[in-house]
């Protein structure tokens, strides 16, 4: 007898899921497996790659070219909480910059027109058009010695505004402050060369505030040159102060210091010419001793009037100074003790002590001084530097034989 028995789910190995099940589980594994895996560009988006990598290689070459032409510019940037203040600043000080070259450009460019038309405005007449004329020469060097002999002859040139050294020795000396050489520093003696230096820039300063300092000049009181003296020397201080306060025939301050009266004579430009020369050795006491020897050529015009006239006024001064160590003495460090000063002075009125200079004018008349004596002593060239005056000092009034 033959049985057919009935199986059961799971009894073979019969898979048990539907035939269009699986194949819907087939598709869909195939198309996941399609979308994920890499896929090759095309040729259009390979071309576009390579077009784009081209135009950044072409932009970094331009970029380095300008850098090498400095005309690198800044990228644009959002303005941050310290960029964009830092950049506002920085444009600000340069327009500042801009306008103030602006303001001061246009008279400085005037001034420039005007010196170079007429150099003489400027002060000291550094380019010595107004005071030097084309005939005069070459400017003397420097003096390193006592000359032997005075200067040549005079000759036949007036001075004029313009040229108010013309027929003048002087005319070929230097000018003013520059005129005024200090030789080298070395040691002398306890003080260094330090010190040393300082005693021959003081000496200068005390010349030039005495002689050609415009103040001065003047008829003002010569605090440059005050200033250099110790106020620690025994009476010195005291004794200028009585002389400017009061002169008079035993306290006159032309010893020490050049002062026309600005209501009789004006100087003519501002050159005054200048010649001589310091020299140092080591003094008594821990000191160097420093000797001066100059000449200073002043050109005047009569105050008021139409007058054209011009005429010099010529004062030699000779001056011993001393610089002690103030670690050995009681001084004012860097100050300058006066031990003797004499002067010789040509073409002023004698026997006027009110503290100023009187040049003599051809166009005025005596009486315009009624207490200036008459020249009773020898004739003198003024410009002769060879000539020894602190022992031809004398206290008569003599004749220049040149002004």
């Amino acid at each position: 007898m033959c049985f057919v028995s009935e199986k059961q789910p799971g009894e073979t190995g019969e898979p048990t899921v539907p035939d269009d099940v699986w194949e819907q589980f087939a598709r869909d594994s195939e198309r996941d497996i399609r979308d994920s895996a890499p896929k090759e560009p095309s040729a259009r988006a390979r071309m576009v790659t390579e077009r784009l990598r081209l135009q950044d290689a072409r932009e970094a070459e331009r970029a380095v070219r300008r850098a090498a032409r400095k005309e690198v510019r800044p990228a644009a940037q959002p303005e941050g909480w310290r960029t964009g203040p830092a950049w506002r600043e920085m444009d600000g000080r340069a327009a500042r910059r801009r306008r103030l070259w602006a303001i001061l450009g246009i008279p400085l460019a005037v001034a420039v027109a005007v010196v170079a038309m007429k150099p003489s405005l400027l002060p000291g007449d550094p380019i010595g058009t107004s005071a030097k004329s084309p005939s005069a020469g070459p400017t003397l060097p420097d003096e390193t010695a006592a000359p032997t002999a005075p200067p040549s002859a005079p000759d036949s040139r007036t001075p004029t505004r313009e040229h108010p050294f013309a027929g003048s020795p002087a005319e070929r000396w230097a000018d003013g402050v520059a005129a005024i050489v200090v030789p080298k520093a070395t040691p002398v003696g306890s003080l260094t060369k330090q010190q040393v230096a300082t005693a021959l820039r003081q000496t200068k300063n005390l010349l030039v505030g005495a002689n050609l300092d415009p103040a001065t000049l003047r008829g003002e009181r010569p605090e440059a040159a005050i200033a250099v003296l110790d106020p620690k020397q025994p009476r010195m201080v005291d004794d200028v102060n009585r002389r400017l306060r009061a002169p008079d025939k035993k306290h006159d301050p032309l010893g020490l210091f050049s002062r026309f009266d600005p209501h009789e004579a004006n100087l003519v430009g501002h050159v005054v010419k200048t010649r001589g020369r310091i020299t140092f050795k080591a003094g008594k006491d821990a000191s160097v001793a420093i000797h001066a020897d100059y000449t200073f050529v002043y050109p005047v015009s009569p105050v008021g009037g139409n007058s054209t006239e011009v005429t010099r006024t010529i004062v030699r001064r000779v001056l011993d100074v001393t610089f002690s160590d103030p670690r050995k003495f009681r001084v004012t460090p860097g100050k300058l003790l006066i031990r003797y000063y004499t002067e010789d002075i040509g073409n002023s009125a004698c026997d006027v002590y009110d503290g100023f200079l009187h040049p003599r004018f051809v166009s005025q008349s005596v009486s315009a001084t009624p207490t200036d004596a008459s020249p009773s002593g020898p004739t003198i060239d003024p410009y002769d530097r060879s000539r020894d005056i602190e022992r031809s000092a004398t206290t008569d009034c003599g004749t220049v034989s040149r002004v």
